[in-house]
Order: C-alpha cells, then sequence, then structure tokens
C-alpha cells in the first residue's frame, strides 16, 4: 500500500464542501432540453465553453426555476446581458452563419 492511503489520497487533508452548497440532481429530467442543447453546442464547438454560453446560461436559469439550484443573479455567475453582435459572433464561430 502507499503511503498516500489505499486510494493515493492524503489522510490527513479536510474535505472541503463545494462552495455553492450541495443542490438536487435532475432526477425527474425537467431541464433535459436545455442540458442537451449545451452539451451538443459543446460537441459541435470542440468543447469551446465560451462558444455555448447562452445554452450554459439558459440551462442555469431552467435549473434556477425549477429550483433545482438557488436564485442567484446572472451577473454573478459571470453573465452579462449579451448584445447581437455577441450572438452573431458565436453563432459564426459555430459555422450557422455563413459570411
Amino acid at each position: 500500500m502507499s503511503a498516500g492511503g489505499a486510494f493515493g489520497g492524503n489522510r490527513g487533508a479536510r474535505p472541503v464542501p463545494p462552495e455553492k452548497g450541495v443542490f438536487p440532481l435532475d432526477h425527474l429530467h425537467l431541464c433535459d432540453l436545455e442540458k442537451k442543447e449545451y452539451i451538443g453546442c459543446l460537441k459541435t464547438s470542440g468543447h469551446k465553453s465560451e462558444i455555448c454560453r447562452r445554452f450554459s446560461k439558459k440551462y442555469l436559469e431552467c435549473r434556477m426555476a425549477k429550483n433545482l439550484m438557488a436564485k442567484q443573479d446572472m451577473q454573478e455567475l459571470g453573465f452579462w446581458k449579451e448584445d447581437n453582435s455577441e450572438v452573431s459572433k458565436e453563432e459564426n464561430m459555430n459555422g450557422r452563419i455563413k459570411g
């Protein structure tokens, strides 16, 4: 057995709770459409999350609306009001708009 424990972990380290606390999983699939849109965007964009920000925002808004996470201002989560040029740039980078 290694010096770090049975699974290689440090036995002396104290566990740190998640920053936002615990939140329920979506067992009833209330936000499946939003989740699938976001994951689909990540796959088609080569996992570039900045291109998929609007889908991420939509997914988090759904989770808040369905009480799957605490309601929080979107600006606190790093989202700002999108202008049309940003959305157009994202769509163009994603290959949906040619021009």
